[in-house]
């Protein structure tokens, strides 16, 4: 992901401890979808609305150097894959296989279309923290209902996996366990490999389906 820190991006004004609102795009083939998600965050002194986009035009999105992306999961999961190349991303869903079919695409949390604007901002911070962020009734569709095997996983590599749930990257991975940023990258392309994830999201939730980790 191509998402600059938070603190390279900040500007103009700011919230709580002195912390800029976080830049926020919303990306949407529907004109009135976008218009609409904006004016729901256009009051919350933690975020701040950049601007709007169709998921294709990602020329656009791009030059509004969001740190984070708002998406409407109704433009489809091509688009979505191409923009969490880029972006930390926020899907919003209507059902459990939209959720899939966007976690599939590398969306780092999933919503469904009636959050409201305080969940809507918690899930974009957490999102440009790198955390995964699940809507609270797909809870039970994670969660496996007793642990389930570990896949083959190497102790190592259920480490590895846990710092993952953290949302660290490789860099700080290796820093946490010691080794070279090369070694954490293969143990992650390892765990995606075992738990058959197309992306760091996808294997942090399929962990969790199976009792590996916990959200």
């Amino acid at each position: 992901m191509n998402a600059r820190p938070r603190a390279a991006l900040g500007r103009g004004s700011t919230y709580g401890g002195g912390m800029p609102p976080l830049r926020v795009a919303v990306a949407s083939e529907d004109p009135l979808t976008r218009s609409g998600l904006s004016a729901l965050l256009a009051g919350r002194e933690e975020v701040a609305v950049v601007g709007g986009a169709s998921p294709s035009d990602l020329p656009g999105l791009r030059a509004l150097e969001a740190e984070a992306v708002l998406f409407d999961a109704l433009s489809g999961p091509g688009a979505l894959r191409e923009l969490a190349d880029l972006f930390p991303v926020v899907a919003l869903v209507a059902g459990e296989e939209e959720a899939a079919s966007a976690l599939r695409a590398g969306a780092r949390s999933i919503l469904f279309r009636d959050a409201g604007a305080d969940k809507l901002a918690l899930a974009l911070l957490s999102a440009a923290r790198g955390l995964v962020t699940l809507e609270g009734a797909l809870a039970g569709w994670l969660r496996p209902r007793a642990p389930a095997p570990a896949e083959g996983l190497t102790p190592r590599e259920l480490e590895v996996l846990s710092l993952l749930a953290e949302g660290l990257t490789n860099k700080v991975i290796a820093q946490r366990l010691g080794t070279s940023e090369r070694t954490a990258k293969f143990h992650v392309e390892s765990i995606l490999g075992k738990l058959g994830a197309e992306n760091r999201s996808e294997a942090i939730v399929l962990a969790a389906r199976r009792g590996l980790v916990t959200l």
